[in-house]
């Protein structure tokens, strides 16, 4: 894996540096809301923090498995093949325990536009699934 270089722009796209952004959910602390989650799950796969991806995906979510090292190197493997070139929030919609964010990432496979579920558990906000709108290439 790669590193991420702290001092470079934050994949989010907050015009943070990385290391004052998202490396600090990364690095454990917890995002207030849904949308700093998803944003800071995005950063996760343009830096390659697996472990975080996994951390923060429900266990309703299709993905889930308790294979971690599977899981992990599928993600690995995705987050090799493909370049991450920009995150666009396009709706937020909160809730105390529900909440959808609705965003187009621009991706070397093409424009992703999905909506995305979450749930807050004990405090915890989790990514739970998401319908994709539409994969543009």
């Amino acid at each position: 894996m790669a590193k991420f270089s702290p001092n470079l722009p934050c994949p989010c796209g907050s015009g943070n540096k990385y290391k004052k952004c998202c490396s600090l959910y990364h690095k454990g602390m917890r995002p207030k809301n849904a949308l700093v989650l998803m944003k800071s799950r995005y950063s996760a796969f343009a830096t390659n923090h697996s472990a975080y991806i996994i951390k923060t995906t429900h266990p309703d979510n299709s993905d889930y498995t308790d294979d971690i090292k599977g899981w992990r190197d599928s993600i690995e493997i995705f987050t090799a093949q493909t370049s991450f070139f920009s995150l666009e929030i396009l709706e937020f919609i909160d809730g105390n325990r529900e909440a959808f964010v609705t965003f187009r990432a621009k991706l070397s496979s093409g424009d992703l536009i999905e909506k995305s579920r979450f749930l807050k558990e004990s405090g915890v906000w989790l990514y739970v699934d998401g319908s994709i709108d539409s994969y543009l290439d």
